[in-house]
């Protein structure tokens, strides 16, 4: 078995219905990983479910939100009645608004709260249990270059607020579940093509963003998170836990 092998294994990826999720499950699932994507939108998880299938691994389709404790905990029991363990968690789910602090409204912050920290965080407690009762897990976070850094003018409070914490709640989660054999780690992204990021990506003014913010001068490509992933989510990681790895074109070193 390699190094970066995951034959055997089972992952769960949350908001896996478009965009980096389904490449992350992708990424998964090309090393043997069998697949349970988590999302709210029925109909396009089935369509990724069929693409996951055709690599030659197994792969549910299961309709959850997670800021829904309930549906979660659903969740849990069918993932495990089909895989009989989780051994990865991918906590990919997440939301974001363009809006200046003076102006964003109540529900706007308290929804990009929920789902991009709440939502981590009861999934990584319910997919956690097992995994403490089973002594292995390795859990992935999805941050952000705004785990770390902000950007001026850009109207970015709730996001940085929510990937700040995400990279925290990482740390703490690492910290108190070592014990257990469970690592627990975040990827950083910088801009990458997804529904999140559409509308950024094509307005043109964006390259003098880049230009002005990122080293390489480019947004990022498909695929080029898939090393980190697989770093983070196989036994190559053994020893690595409550970090956040910012894969950015060199944007958060200036």
């Amino acid at each position: 078995m390699g190094l970066f092998d995951l034959t055997g294994k089972s992952a769960v990826v949350t908001g896996a219905s478009s965009g980096l999720g389904v490449q992350f499950a992708r990424a998964l699932a090309r090393q043997g990983a069998d697949i349970a994507l988590l999302a709210r939108r029925v109909g396009k998880l089935e369509t990724v479910k069929a693409e996951i299938e055709a690599l030659g691994v197994r792969c549910i389709a299961v309709p959850c939100d997670v800021t829904d404790t309930a549906a979660l905990k659903k969740a849990v029991q069918v993932v495990e009645e089909a895989f009989g363990k989780v051994d990865i968690l991918v906590n990919n789910a997440g939301v974001g608004s363009i809006v200046p602090a003076e102006d964003q409204d109540d529900e706007t912050w308290k929804w990009t709260m929920d789902v991009n920290v709440n939502g981590v965080y009861f999934a990584s407690r319910e997919f956690g249990r097992g995994m403490i009762a089973r002594k292995y897990g390795k859990i992935i976070n999805i941050g952000s270059i705004h785990s770390s850094v902000a950007m001026p003018g850009a109207g970015l409070s709730a996001y940085c607020a929510t990937k700040g914490a995400v990279h925290m709640l990482t740390k703490d989660l690492a910290n108190e579940w070592a014990q257990h054999n469970i690592t627990v780690n975040a990827i950083g992204p910088a801009y990458f093509p997804s529904e999140l990021t559409e509308a950024i990506l094509e307005n043109p003014a964006f390259q003098q963003v880049l230009d002005a913010y990122c080293p390489m001068k480019r947004a990022g490509r498909a695929g080029e998170l898939d090393g980190a992933l697989v770093y983070f989510a196989s036994d190559a990681s053994s020893y690595t836990t409550g970090q956040l790895l910012t894969i950015d074109g060199g944007w958060t070193t200036i």
